[in-house]
Parts: C-alpha cells; sequence; structure tokens
C-alpha cells in the first residue's frame, strides 16, 4: 500500500469527523490513532446534527445529557490493506444534586441547612459526574461507513 493512499485515508476520515461536528483532540499517524474531544449529544430540535443516530439516541439526548467521543484506528497488514475501526463511546451525566440553573430558580446551599448565610447558589449543588454506558453502535457504523466510502 502506498503511503499517499494511506495519508489520502487518514485526511478523509478527520474530514468525515469533522463534517460530523467532532473535533479532534489527538492524531498520531505513528499510532493510528485519531482521537476527537467529547461532544453533547444532539436532540430532535438539532436535525442538521447527525451524531444522535435515530429517534431512540434522539430522545434520550433531548431529555438527557450525553456526550460522545471517537476513536479512529487505522492499521496497514501485511497484504496492502488498510484496516479502519471506528469506536464511540457514550456518557451520561450524573448531577449530584438539583440543578436550578434557571434565574429564577436560584437555591439556597442544601448542604448546610442550618448555616444562616442566605447567599443565594445559582446552578448546580456540586460538580457533574459522567457515567459510561457503553459504545455506540449506529453512530460507530455511520461513520465507518462514510470513511470506507471516500464520500
Amino acid at each position: 500500500m502506498s503511503s499517499d493512499y494511506r495519508d489520502a485515508m487518514w485526511e478523509h476520515a478527520v474530514v468525515v469527523l469533522h463534517r460530523n461536528h467532532f473535533q479532534v483532540a489527538r492524531e498520531s499517524k505513528l499510532e493510528g490513532v485519531i482521537e476527537t474531544n467529547y461532544r453533547g449529544g444532539s436532540s430532535v430540535l438539532e436535525p442538521w446534527h447527525q451524531d444522535s443516530v435515530g429517534i431512540e439516541n434522539r430522545l434520550e439526548s433531548t431529555l438527557q445529557s450525553i456526550r460522545r467521543r471517537i476513536i479512529v484506528n487505522m492499521q496497514a497488514d501485511g497484504s496492502g490493506m488498510m484496516t479502519v475501526s471506528v469506536r464511540v463511546d457514550k456518557e451520561i451525566e450524573d448531577l449530584p444534586g438539583l440543578a436550578a440553573n434557571y434565574e429564577g430558580g436560584a437555591t439556597f446551599q442544601e448542604s448546610q441547612p442550618l448555616t444562616r448565610d442566605l447567599d443565594q447558589v445559582v446552578g448546580q449543588s456540586g460538580p457533574s459526574r459522567w457515567l459510561s454506558i457503553g459504545r455506540d453502535p449506529l453512530l460507530e457504523r455511520q461513520l465507518l461507513g462514510q470513511i470506507q466510502s471516500g464520500r
């Protein structure tokens, strides 16, 4: 396999990721890996974004904070062929308490109910945690098809 073909396939994979609104966080041609930053899942009100594949994923991203990260692996085998694999890791946001992020929803801290400090706390009562809920095979298939098609 020529290095021109490998470079063209690599650049096409990056174009596909950008077209699907994923920012590349790390590229290593030596390791054959392209990793993206996490991206929030698109809701039913964002039909132009293609990262939530299928109505179930789109509804899930509408009702709950979901984020995805993509890892593309490209390896040349001995026969001159290129093996391309796509992995999409999917996470769900776990809020530790109430999230009153609207103007009239300012709350007082719940962790110290006897404190007489009446300063309002706007926003979450603690930092978010992200829990892995596995892989997203529908998005993996879609991206792999786009990379392999050359379009």
